[in-house]
């Protein structure tokens, strides 16, 4: 048994990765490959699969592994909801994994690996109160205090890209419908994909969000007005985090953590809509970057 050994698995909408991890917070081995879209059986036997690479290379067996998904295990029924990798929704996913491992395995929301990540050895240490979130193809969040995960009875504690942007005309609101059945949600506004429709609305042009963010950073008067609003957006959502739960640090992660233009601007952009008038909640980038959801996955499995 590899008793000091962590496997982590990331399961992504686009890549699923795994992380031979110490637990002395080393990375041993990471590796990336496709995600099996659409296919929940080739799903299971890729994450198989990696946990047996990860366990060759550690030259150990029954190794604890923690996964982080796109969605949440029910409480009632022990079946994945809520994922916007759909395939994956109703199924009893972490029974199928420990009768294909062998062993316990955790699941939780990939937000929530985020937020373990960062709160354990990232940007979030030492911040008795973490929320951390991810700004990528969809939008989510994870809560972590004092080192453990808040979920909540429902699994949901977080889940903030499910909400309607606070201080939002209702015909904004209307002209974003969410895959969740909704319309005008926090992710189809601060996801990459929402930067991206923000653009479409404003200029009638499709790009994706790298592309618009580096010709913000080029000087491009209308990619650099979208971001403008992108960052007024997200002022309004991570705001209302603040009027709620008034964490220690927000952490970013995912795609649109990248674009610099945000630390600089955004803190000074929250204070406007904070109850009060005063915001002082600092802004960081994940320490880990693409990394910490997979290192959070690892860490997930240390409670095993």
């Amino acid at each position: 048994m590899g008793s000091n050994w962590l496997i982590g698995i990331d399961l992504g909408g686009t890549k699923t990765e795994v992380i031979l991890m110490d637990r002395q917070s080393q990375e041993h081995y990471r590796h990336r490959v496709p995600t099996s879209v659409g296919d929940y059986q080739a799903t299971l036997q890729a994450i198989h699969a990696l946990v047996q690479q990860a366990e060759a290379l550690a030259g150990a067996t029954g190794i604890p592994v923690g996964i982080g998904i796109p969605g949440s295990v029910s409480g009632k029924t022990g079946r994945i909801k809520n994922a916007n990798s759909t395939w994956l929704n109703g199924q009893p996913m972490q029974q199928h994994l420990s009768e294909r491992l062998q062993r316990p395995v955790t699941l939780t929301n990939d937000a929530n690996c985020l937020a373990l990540s960062e709160a354990t050895d990232g940007a979030g240490r030492n911040h008795p109160t973490v929320f951390a979130a991810i700004l990528g193809t969809g939008c989510g969040a994870g809560i972590s205090v004092n080192g453990q995960l808040l979920t909540g009875p429902n699994g949901v504690a977080g889940e903030w890209g499910h909400n309607p942007l606070p201080w939002t005309p209702e015909a904004d609101l209307q002209r974003r419908p969410c895959f969740c059945g909704r319309y005008g949600c926090n992710e189809t506004f601060l996801s990459g994909t929402g930067l991206s429709l923000t653009h479409k609305l404003c200029t009638g042009k499709e790009l994706p969000a790298h592309i618009i963010v580096k010709n913000a950073r080029n000087g491009d008067p209308r990619a650099t007005e979208t971001l403008q609003q992108y960052q007024e957006h997200l002022a309004r959502g991570l705001a209302a985090v603040v009027n709620v739960l008034d964490p220690d640090i927000i952490v970013l992660g995912g795609g649109m953590s990248n674009a610099e233009q945000i630390y600089r601007e955004l803190p000074g952009k929250l204070s406007s809509y904070v109850f009060g008038g005063e915001c002082g909640t600092p802004v960081a980038k994940a320490f880990h970057g693409d990394s910490s959801g997979v290192r959070g996955a690892a860490w997930l499995s240390n409670s095993l």
